[in-house]
């Protein structure tokens, strides 16, 4: 009887859910901004004598930063099985906020030599550790303060907040690209937007200040402090659940690099298409990204999870290599490339943090989250944008093809979870 009452007069939390998934957005929006940015002040950090080399070096910085990001979810997933969710997102909103500013006041490789790429590489290992930790930790917030037949909706914030910093990015390289020049850009333009990115994280910082600790971190606080070896744990009592999240986690994380990232410099540099055409499309198809999020996940609370991610497997199998031929020069293309693919994707990140949480038990939920799908995000997002630049034509593209085919035959094998009350 409560249960139905619950569900009949249920409103949803939104301000802690926006308080929640606040840091996530500032979080993504650094990632972004760097990836976006990249190709105007590769020769601002690396000598420019050589163009191609300054931006493959500073790709691969981009790169190095993944492979902390394992290392991030390791300890800030135990930080927060030990000591709470909220305590965690607070350290990593820190870690990036203070990042971006570092990035931003940056010495140019002109003033101080060498320097400038190492004090670059040690900005981007703080990023790395706390985006390791937020998304971890902000997916196990989300699905234990969620009823759980509702569990998709709360989930879907998750990426509606990601979905709306990554707009303001876009949107900003749009404006940026639209008032100042190629070469105003290299100046000082790439700066501004890590600048904004520091206040942010201010504005983040202050805003889950307020947010209590979830109920079952404290019922099962004294479960995880008891556990030893808790990374093996999850090897040994639950293989199936790891190689479940690698699986479909793999697709996810060549999705989200291929259209947020990787295309945009791809399409201006390979493809020769106009970079404020690029900005546009990329931002009209995050803006249906981020409206599609709450109805999908909606949706999953009524079919189920399972369903809608063999839909976005099999579809994105098919379709992904036909939609790169369509990058070029032209508005029409991009945006068709750019709204089908993010459309599509919505079906997996609507409820990312409810798939990935119901995964685990409550003790080991921000660890098993943050090491393995982390570890899987530095295997394949981190290399995205290289393997882009470095593999011929539309090879890339097949790579991502063949990626959503053996995440299909990993979502067979996935429980249906809807309804499920969190281990």
């Amino acid at each position: 009887m409560r249960d139905a009452v619950e569900r009949r007069g249920h409103r949803l939390p939104v301000r802690t859910l926006v308080a929640a998934s606040a840091g996530n957005a500032i979080e993504w929006y650094d990632w972004s901004v760097y990836a976006t940015f990249s190709i105007y002040f590769a020769t601002q950090i690396f000598p420019k004598d050589n163009e191609q080399l300054a931006l493959i070096n500073t790709l691969a910085t981009y790169a190095l930063a993944f492979f902390f990001r394992p290392l991030g979810g390791y300890l800030l997933g135990r930080f927060a099985d030990l000591r709470g969710r909220r305590t965690a997102m607070l350290l990593t909103i820190v870690l990036m906020a203070g990042g971006s500013v570092a990035i931003a006041v940056l010495p140019t490789y002109a003033q101080v030599g060498w320097l400038a790429p190492v004090l670059l590489v040690v900005a981007r290992i703080a990023q790395g550790l706390s985006l390791g930790g937020e998304v971890s930790n902000a997916s196990a917030y989300l699905a234990e303060i969620a009823p759980a037949d509702r569990r998709g909706r709360y989930s879907a914030f998750f990426y509606i907040s990601t979905g709306s910093a990554l707009l303001v990015a876009s949107l900003l390289g749009f404006g940026l690209a639209r008032s100042l020049d190629a070469e105003q850009l290299a100046s000082y333009g790439w700066r501004i937007p890590f600048l904004i990115g520091g206040v942010l994280g201010l504005a983040g910082l202050w805003l889950r200040r307020s947010l209590e600790e979830t109920e079952q971190f404290t019922e099962n606080r004294a479960k995880a402090e008891r556990l030893r070896r808790p990374l093996w744990t999850t090897l040994r009592q639950h293989p199936r659940a790891v190689g479940q999240l690698v699986g479909f986690s793999m697709l996810s994380t060549l999705c989200y690099y291929t259209f947020f990232s990787a295309l945009t410099p791809f399409a201006v540099t390979t493809r020769k298409a106009d970079a404020g055409d690029v900005f546009l499309a990329l931002s009209v198809a995050t803006v249906l990204f981020i409206a599609l999020q709450y109805p999908m996940g909606a949706l999953s609370d009524r079919i189920g999870r399972k369903p809608q991610l063999l839909v976005w497997s099999a579809v994105t199998a098919v379709l992904v290599v036909p939609l790169s031929t369509l990058i070029g020069p032209g508005l029409g293309g991009l945006l068709v490339v750019f709204c089908v693919g993010l459309a599509l994707y919505t079906a997996m990140t609507s409820i990312a943090p409810a798939v990935m949480s119901e995964l685990f038990p409550t003790e080991l939920r921000g660890l098993g989250i943050g090491a393995w799908y982390n570890l899987t995000v530095a295997l394949f997002g981190g290399t995205a944008p290289l393997v882009i630049k470095l593999l011929p034509g539309t090879s890339f593209f097949w790579y991502v093809a063949v990626g959503a085919a053996v995440a299909f035959a990993v979502i067979l094998t996935l429980p249906e979870t809807r309804g499920s009350r969190l281990r």
